[in-house]
């Protein structure tokens, strides 16, 4: 049987994001950026609002801990939507095409609440979802299986019905395992064949 449905993650799928983006900008030397995303705006850190925490107790607690950096982590409040310069190439056009054929859109992000809702006005290809699943909101992450048993009954679809298409491959196991057909993102290129494959283009 092939897959009916179509669900996207958004960062580094939909839209390109990496905090260095922004710190390109503030911190010009690459030393000391690595530094800084290494040891203050970590991913592990900026994990803990994907998975539900509020943001001002985390800068809060960051700027305690880092007080030379103040001014950067409140930037990386401030200033987020820097972190996302644009779409990735390509797959804005394929979303299109799903869209037109009719086949039933649906997402699931590890993105933080507050973020999320800075983030969405600024993309319109969102209107063609019917439903996204946000990790701040559930407060559970992928690649936890619960995630995605959420997605699948949130959908309304069943095992095999949909693919899902990620960049991160434990995420993608982990849809494999859960009863999506998983899809680990390099390029839309190669996504393109593959959905052309299985009928959906």
């Amino acid at each position: 049987m092939n897959p009916t449905a179509v669900v996207f993650d958004v960062g580094n799928v939909l839209y390109r994001w990496d905090p260095d983006f922004l710190f390109r900008k503030l911190i010009p030397g690459a030393d000391e950026r690595r530094w800084f995303l290494d040891n203050v705006i970590t991913l592990e850190w900026h994990a803990q609002h994907d998975a539900g925490r509020a943001l001002d107790p985390m800068i809060a607690e960051r700027k305690a801990q880092f007080p030379d950096s103040s001014d950067l982590i409140d930037a990386y409040r401030d200033r987020w939507l820097e972190t996302i310069p644009g779409p990735v190439p390509g797959v804005h056009d394929l979303v299109e095409r799903l869209a037109t054929r009719g086949v039933p859109l649906y997402a699931i992000t590890n993105f933080g609440t507050e973020f999320w809702a800075r983030f969405v006005p600024t993309a319109p290809v969102l209107d063609h979802f019917g439903d996204i699943v946000v990790s701040g909101d559930v407060e559970m992450m992928k690649p936890d299986p619960r995630i995605f048993a959420l997605a699948l009954d949130r959908f309304g679809l069943e095992a095999g019905e949909a693919v899902f298409i990620d960049d991160i491959e434990a995420n993608v196991a982990a849809s494999d395992a859960a009863g999506f057909v998983g899809h680990h993102f390099t390029d839309a290129e190669t996504l393109e064949r593959d959905l052309s494959d299985k009928g959906l283009l």
